[in-house]
């Protein structure tokens, strides 16, 4: 069975950093994309980041690029997303979700997707 969890999320206060991380079970991650996307109340999903193994692909929202940095832990089989200089608008659920091989815009064209991970940057 394929399980996609992610953990690491918590309430912190503007400037603070928190690093989320998205294991998943009975998928070779060497094979598959893993984007990050996050959903705050009232809004569409919003891709933070995304990296594939299959061409090398790693990029990230304009709102988040130079704070996040999204990496693999090829022993753990796992996906991180570190997160500095973390602002009140950052506040959001955070899913993690597995597409075969590519990269892609929408949650909806991810195979597997977790129940998320909250984060609340607030003073």
């Amino acid at each position: 069975q394929i399980q996609v969890v992610e953990s690491g999320g918590g309430t912190v206060q503007p400037g603070e950093s928190l690093t989320l991380a998205c294991v998943v079970s009975n998928l070779n991650l060497g094979y598959w994309a893993i984007g990050w996307f996050r959903q705050a109340p009232g809004k569409e999903y919003e891709r933070v980041s995304c990296i594939s193994p299959a061409d090398g692909t790693i990029d990230y929202a304009d709102s988040v690029k130079g704070r996040f940095t999204i990496s693999r832990d090829a022993s753990k089989n796992s996906v991180l997303l570190q997160m500095d200089s973390l602002k009140p608008e950052d506040t959001a659920v955070y899913y993690c979700a597995a597409r075969f091989r590519l990269c892609k815009a929408t949650i909806y064209e991810y195979d597997y997707r977790g129940q998320g991970t909250r984060v609340t940057v607030s003073s």
